[in-house]
């Protein structure tokens, strides 16, 4: 944290701090003393005007403030001497000395000294250049040592020590990040304007389940890919990627969870379910999740069963069944989303099946016969049984299934729907509205930014403001306001 002594001439007598605290809270939370640091080192023996810690100040005051521009961060500290002082500049006004000027006069014929009329009073705002050379070695820091990342490792780690259950539920997204560049290459040059940049192709499709009508949403853009990983109970970010468009999800979220666990090992033990969309439906990511963390991989899962919609007998909006056992006769069939059904062998009725929960010890899904667990009169009792080669008793049969035998991208610890998958899943909006914020109120629906490490650099520092926000409110005792970026600072005591 980087703090500036008070001036003798305080801005706070005279401006209202509700704005200000707010950034006070962030500047007081960042974890920025290496970063510091090392744009001392970059600047050298260089020009102090504008001394390293204000600049930084400032840059961090344009994040919390919602500037768009430089442009605009210049006009807000021109016209705002209370944020000018906060950040560490001068805020005495300066006017230039006015010059005397010989004139001759035209009636006397004599030389006069003409004092002409003085400037008027102005802040010693940095202008666009000091600002464009000190982003320049911000970025060079950033890619050079990966500084602005490292804080949000730093904000992560102390957010476990002050919220014993953060990252307890973790879900993650991708989100398009458009690049201010059309993408389109120039004749001469034979590059377009952003050349780190490249295409992202995203499709959706589904079945409209009231007609049966398939339908599809394409989205293109040309920029790069957010890949954030993020606390969906609090909804506060943990991690993130920035890559290229067309980067695949899946590959992406797999390199960040091995990254994330080893740079915090603590928060692999103390995770236990992780969500994502159905794009995220994959064996192996689901199977690593598990295997490796014991973590409950609740992820939506895909509709990739294609060959019963040619049979004459399908029926569009029922869901398709395939055999548990298909090497055997038997009456236990299950669903693409891993809802296990039996089916009367006389009356042909199809029953879900009791969950009795997951033995983690044995890697195994339990159900029981529906007719047992529910007191149902089932006709086929004794050729069930026959089938499964089992003799249950009152009890009824019981089936397990060995996740680690079947196909991991269906059967996972907690199945798809039941209701504490629902639960968790229903956090995951949560990166949603995390989402919202990073395109509304840290201005990436909005920006001028080309190039990977400049919008890696800006993505890092709208994340660290906010996770440092975060982390100022919990200290202070106001969790209620721990995801609040504009509203007013509760005062207390």
């Amino acid at each position: 944290m980087t703090q500036i002594a008070a001036a003798l001439f305080d801005w706070d007598a005279v401006e209202a701090r509700s704005d200000l605290e707010r950034f006070f809270l962030v500047r007081d939370h960042l974890p920025d003393s290496d970063l510091i640091a090392a744009l001392e080192a970059k600047r050298g023996l260089g020009r102090d005007d504008y001394p390293v810690i204000p600049m930084w100040n400032a840059i961090v005051a344009g994040v919390v403030f919602q500037h768009e521009s430089i442009e605009l961060l210049q006009r807000e500290l021109s016209r705002n001497p209370s944020l000018l002082q906060a950040c560490g500049f001068n805020v005495l006004p300066l006017q230039k000395k006015p010059v005397a000027q010989l004139v001759k006069n035209e009636f006397t014929g004599r030389m006069e000294v003409v004092w002409p009329q003085p400037e008027a009073p102005h802040y010693a705002v940095p202008n666009s250049w000091n600002f464009s050379r000190f982003l320049s070695n911000l970025i060079a820091v950033e890619t050079e040592q990966g500084l602005v990342s490292r804080m949000l490792n730093d904000l992560r780690e102390q957010l476990m020590v002050v919220l014993p259950d953060f990252g307890q539920h973790l879900g993650y997204d991708g989100k398009a990040i458009d690049s201010h560049s059309t993408g389109q290459v120039d004749s001469k040059s034979g590059h377009c304007s952003d050349p780190d940049a490249d295409w992202g192709h995203h499709e959706t499709a589904g079945v409209n389940t009231k007609t049966g009508t398939p339908w599809k949403k394409v989205k293109n853009w040309f920029g790069y890919g957010l890949h954030l990983i993020a606390d969906t109970r609090y909804e506060i970010p943990v991690a993130f990627h920035l890559i290229p468009a067309s980067h695949s999800e899946q590959v992406e979220l797999r390199a960040m969870l091995d990254e994330l666990f080893e740079q915090t090992p603590e928060l692999a033990e103390r995770c236990a379910d992780f969500s994502a969309d159905r794009g995220l439906d994959c064996a192996e990511t689901k199977a690593k999740l598990w295997d490796e963390h014991h973590i409950r991989p609740l992820i939506d899962t895909r509709e990739l069963w294609r060959s019963e919609k040619q049979e004459p007998n399908y029926e569009p909006g029922q869901p398709i069944t395939r055999p548990l056992y298909p090497d055997r006769a038997d009456t236990i069939v299950h669903t693409e989303k891993g809802t296990v059904h039996c089916v009367c062998l006389v009356t042909g009725t199809q029953r879900d099946l009791a969950f009795q929960g997951f033995e983690a010890d044995r890697n195994t899904l339990k159900y029981r016969c529906p007719a047992a667990a529910y007191d149902l009169d089932c006709q086929c009792e004794a050729q069930c049984h026959a089938a499964g080669q089992v003799n249950p008793g009152d009890y009824g049969r019981i089936v397990r299934i060995d996740i680690t035998e079947q196909n991991r991208r269906i059967f996972v610890p907690t199945p798809h729907g039941s209701p504490s998958w629902q639960r968790g899943y229903a956090r995951r909006s949560a990166l949603e509205r995390i989402n919202n914020r990073i395109d509304n109120s840290f201005c990436f629906e909005k920006h001028f930014i080309r190039g990977q490490a400049k919008m890696k650099t800006r993505m890092g520092l709208a994340l660290a403001v906010m996770m440092a926000m975060a982390l100022g409110h919990v200290k202070a005792g106001r969790i209620e306001q721990m995801r609040s970026l504009v509203q007013p600072i509760r005062q207390t005591g």
